[in-house]
């Protein structure tokens, strides 16, 4: 895995990362996935930082773009604009969605209908087969681990063994579970990596091999693969300092060397 570029766009940063992933067919190769996490539209985001982060998004060509919870923070009014706001997102092979816990708050079947209303591909303890070219990978997604509902061995029923597996799960706390059920790549949020940055700690932490409560970016375990996004919103307090708001685009390879060979 190569150290990501950065770029930042208003007060959003664009996080770039190229990863090998080895059951990854090759009609695949060079997958765009582009992440939008913890929107949390309400009072301290407003809608035009969704519609912001929809454009940017946009302008990325994404294959694919994951959502991965906690659209909204305390109340119920701000679901139908946010999900408005979602329905601008464009990807060739779909826009995918999981719950995260502030979506159970306000209500999870209501924040599903919702975005299922305009197309977006809820996963609540389900799978989807993804295919380009008779090749085909598979998307799972788990409801939320805070309220209990997530279940991933349904989620994975019927799912080959062999196959190239993905998940999409708010909480990261799902990776133990994760490397059990041999998924190749996991992406979640939920921290916000904390909303401000203390990199001189994460230094100390990792050096002395611990982890913090707010971690973000990669982690791996045998041969799964974790992203924690910092998000886009916030909570408690509008603040973010030395950990600003993050949209990731991930470029997905079966294999090292075809990354380098196709650019």
């Amino acid at each position: 895995m190569r150290i990501p570029r950065r770029r930042r766009a208003s007060a959003i940063e664009v996080t770039y990362h190229q990863l090998e992933l080895p059951r990854l067919p090759r009609a695949f190769a060079g997958l765009r996935v582009v992440q939008l996490s913890d929107i949390h539209h309400g009072l301290y985001v407003p809608l035009e930082r969704v519609r912001e982060a929809v454009g940017l998004a946009n302008r990325l060509e994404p294959d694919l773009v994951a959502l991965t919870g906690d659209f909204v923070s305390h109340s119920p009014r701000y679901i139908d604009p946010t999900v408005e706001a979602l329905g601008g997102l464009r990807a060739s092979l779909g826009v995918f969605a999981v719950l995260g816990n502030h979506d159970h708050r306000v209500g999870a079947a209501r924040v599903a209908d919702a975005l299922a209303g305009v197309g977006v591909h809820v996963l609540r303890n389900r799978h989807v087969c993804i295919t380009r070219d008779g090749a085909s990978f598979f998307l799972a997604g788990v409801d939320d681990l805070r309220y209990r509902e997530d279940n991933l061995r349904l989620a994975l029923h019927r799912v080959p063994p062999e196959a190239a597996r993905f998940l999409l799960c708010h909480n990261p706390r799902i990776l133990p579970l994760a490397v059990t059920l041999g998924i190749d790549l996991v992406l979640s949020g939920h921290t916000h990596g904390g909303q401000i940055g203390f990199r001189r700690l994460r230094r100390l932490a990792a050096a002395r091999g611990l982890r913090l409560p707010f971690a973000y970016g990669w982690q791996r375990h045998n041969g799964t693969q974790l992203y924690i996004s910092r998000g886009l919103g916030t909570v408690v307090l509008p603040i973010r300092l030395r950990c600003p708001a993050e949209i990731p685009l991930l470029r997905l390879y079966p294999f090292p060397g075809l990354s380098s060979a196709e650019g």
